[in-house]
């Protein structure tokens, strides 16, 4: 079946292409050139006026995993508030700021989105991961596997194994959990907490393993490299959410010595102590260093005024947090003692000074830093607002008068601690297209997915233009997933699977032979039944396994 899309406004940066009008033609679930001979076209639709982008992608939400689960549990009343009934196309489901696996799904497709990203897959949990991810809908999806806080690392770093030693056991260990990508959080911290420890900074020793966050930055970062894994060192830092952390953010940028690595929902890390309330911004020093850095990508996790729900593997700072907690209950717990997780509902308020200056700090970092390729919009989902808000996101960041309208309603004091109202620049269709296109698939490894031209998949998103961006972005007219339409004027008219992104460096099998004497005496899972076979992914229809190659890209 040949389909056109014809005299639409493409934007597609992986091609160059910004805002010019040009036909789009589908064959086979793939983008095609245009035919050269004279074959008809078995569907044509006119996108005269219409705005015409690639699937977005979402690099960091969690949609899947313990954490999610824990916080439907602990949130009955989440459920409540956004009911989804079941129709003749869709299942139903519950949930605004954590909605179940279908519900996000559809929600996000109706926004033109196409492909989504779990940041921090537990390997011991993996396989519980993809199960839930695989009851997404029309989604491609794919994670990062989250070590850092592992015994087994600790006890490699503390005997001082080779670099050599470690990159096989990351290898292992992102075969075993069919990710695409490795994930730190708080280096050592989750750790350090099950020993009494309250904070860990950038070079405080592990008081058990005496090895410091530093050290598995730069071990980790060092072993992503070398096994060739597009997608950098994915890196939560230490102090998230602490006054003062933008000096260890900052020490983080420059001691991992020039190697690849993502800074994540970094305006949670961006914080100074200036002013009455202690509290104020460093976005200014970020996105200068941001943009002197050029091994260094990020995204923001921008946080938005109201209900939602934070869940982490950090425990230390949910613990520290939980005392905020609204509705006032959370759950804390370790995992294996591997690594941990914290559940705590929030409110972010705009006449809390703390709330208020945090939305400006994000939209701050958003707009100090100049290149939209190594910036990337996210809000942390659910930790600094569910990703429904995206739209919203957009118009604050395209949309200067808008933006400073929100900024004059907020805690008077927080708007004296920004330059927010004094920075003029405003996002350009393009660059969205960068942040949530083109450039989330050129970080991932992405080879055929988040751009328009001939050969990649046809993941495509329609919208009518309208100077109100965020109903524009609210409501695509059109989204294409593999070439077959889905949604139709923001609802979902179709149902299919897509496939999950891994990778597969090679290792050295021996790694396994030290792997099984240290499951058996000290984990509750065997070392084959750790391991998740391709087959697993695939079971029941449930979508393909799409192999990326391991050979670094340039950033």
């Amino acid at each position: 079946m040949l389909i056109k899309l014809t005299g639409g406004t493409v934007y597609d940066p992986a091609s160059g292409i910004d805002g010019k009008k040009q036909d789009i033609y589908i064959h086979e679930g793939r983008i095609v050139a245009k035919p050269n001979d004279d074959r008809p076209v078995d569907k044509e639709y006119n996108l005269s006026g219409k705005v015409v982008m690639s699937g977005a992608i979402d690099m960091h939400t969690h949609i899947g995993g313990g954490k999610g689960n824990i916080a439907r549990t602990l949130l009955p009343e989440d459920h409540r508030q956004d009911p989804v009934p079941r129709s003749i196309i869709t299942r139903s489901g519950t949930g605004y700021a954590m909605p179940s696996s279908y519900v996000t799904g559809y929600r996000y497709a109706e926004m033109g989105y196409t492909a989504a990203f779990e940041p921090a897959v537990l390997p011991i949990n993996a396989r519980h991961a993809h199960m839930e991810m695989a009851d997404i809908p029309i989604l491609d999806k794919g994670g990062y596997a989250m070590l850092g806080s592992d015994d087994f690392l600790l006890r490699m770093l503390t005997a001082k194994k080779d670099q050599k030693a470690v990159n096989d056991y990351v290898a292992w260990i992102i075969n075993a959990s069919k990710c695409i990508g490795i994930k730190v959080v708080n280096a050592g911290g989750i750790s350090a907490f099950k020993f009494n420890q309250r904070k860990l900074d950038l070079d405080e020793k592990n008081t058990y393993y005496d090895v410091t966050p530093r050290q598995i930055l730069q071990t980790l970062a060092t072993a992503v490299k070398e096994l060739g894994i597009t997608h950098p060192l994915h890196v939560h830092g230490c102090n998230l959410g602490v006054p003062g952390n933008v000096d260890t953010t900052l020490d983080t940028i420059q001691g991992i010595g020039g190697l690849p690595m993502h800074l994540t929902h970094i305006q949670f890390h961006s914080y100074g102590t200036e002013g009455d309330f202690k509290f104020s911004s460093g976005a200014a020093q970020i996105a200068e260093a941001v943009n002197k850095h050029k091994n260094i990508t990020i995204d923001v996790g921008q946080i938005l005024f109201g209900q939602t729900v934070t869940a982490s593997g950090d425990t230390m700072i949910q613990h520290a947090n939980h005392k905020h907690a609204h509705p006032n209950k959370y759950v804390c717990m370790d995992i294996e003692c591997d690594a941990g997780c914290g559940v705590v509902p929030f409110k972010y308020k705009d006449q809390n000074f703390v709330n208020a200056l945090q939305w400006a700090i994000g939209l701050e970092t958003f707009l100090l830093v100049d290149d939209p390729w190594r910036i990337f919009l996210t809000t942390d989902h659910p930790n600094g607002a569910p990703f429904t808000s995206y739209p919203h996101l957009i118009r604050l960041l395209m949309d200067r008068s808008f933006r400073n309208d929100m900024l004059a309603t907020i805690h008077p004091e927080a708007q004296k601690m920004t330059t927010l109202g004094s920075i003029t620049r405003e996002y350009s269709l393009n660059e969205i297209a960068i942040m949530t296109r083109a450039g989330a698939a050129k970080i991932i490894g992405l080879k055929d997915r988040g751009g328009l031209g001939p050969g990649n998949w046809a993941d495509i998103t329609v919208y009518t233009e309208n100077a109100d961006r965020q109903k524009m972005f609210e409501k695509p007219d059109y989204v294409f997933k593999d070439g077959e339409l889905v949604v139709v004027d923001g609802q979902v008219v179709h149902t299919k699977w897509g496939t999950t992104h891994i990778v597969k460096p090679d290792w050295d099998a021996s790694v396994e032979n030290e792997l099984k004497g240290y499951f058996d005496r000290y984990l509750t899972m065997k070392l084959g039944n750790f391991k998740i076979s391709d087959d697993e992914i695939t079971e029941d229809g449930r979508g393909s396994l799409t192999v990326h190659p391991t050979k670094g890209v340039a950033l």
